[in-house]
C-alpha cells in the first residue's frame, strides 16, 4: 500500500516546488528533471516519489524511460486552505479602511 502524503509537506521543500514548476510546463523524462539540479539522482528520485505519493505528479514508464506530468489540480486543496485566511485578512483590511475613513471625517 502506498503511503499517502500531505500536500503542505510536497510544496514546503524548494527542490519539490522547483520539480513542479518544470512538470507544470512540460511533461519531462526523470534524467531531464535530474540534470537541472545539483544533487544525486537518488536524491531527484525521492522527491519525484513523495510527489507522486501525493498525487502532484504521475510517472509513467515509456520504454525505458520514466515520464512525469503534473497533476496541478490537487493543489487546489491548498488555494481553499489560503483562501480562508485571505477572507480572514481581507475583512479585516476593510475594517480598518472604514476605521481610518472615520477618522478622517472627524478631522475634517
Amino acid at each position: 500500500m502506498k503511503p499517502i502524503r500531505d500536500i503542505f509537506q510536497a510544496i514546503a521543500d524548494p527542490t519539490r516546488r522547483q520539480i513542479i514548476d518544470m512538470l507544470a510546463r512540460e511533461s519531462l523524462n526523470v534524467n531531464a528533471i535530474a540534470k537541472e539540479f545539483n544533487i544525486t539522482r537518488q536524491a531527484v528520485s525521492l522527491h519525484l516519489q513523495f510527489l507522486n505519493e501525493c498525487g502532484l505528479i504521475v510517472i509513467k514508464q515509456q520504454g525505458r524511460e520514466r515520464y512525469c506530468e503534473a497533476r496541478l489540480e490537487k493543489l487546489n486543496e491548498v488555494t481553499a486552505w489560503v483562501d480562508q485566511y485571505r477572507k480572514y485578512w481581507d475583512k479585516k483590511f476593510d475594517s480598518l479602511e472604514d476605521y481610518l475613513a472615520k477618522i478622517q471625517k472627524k478631522k475634517k
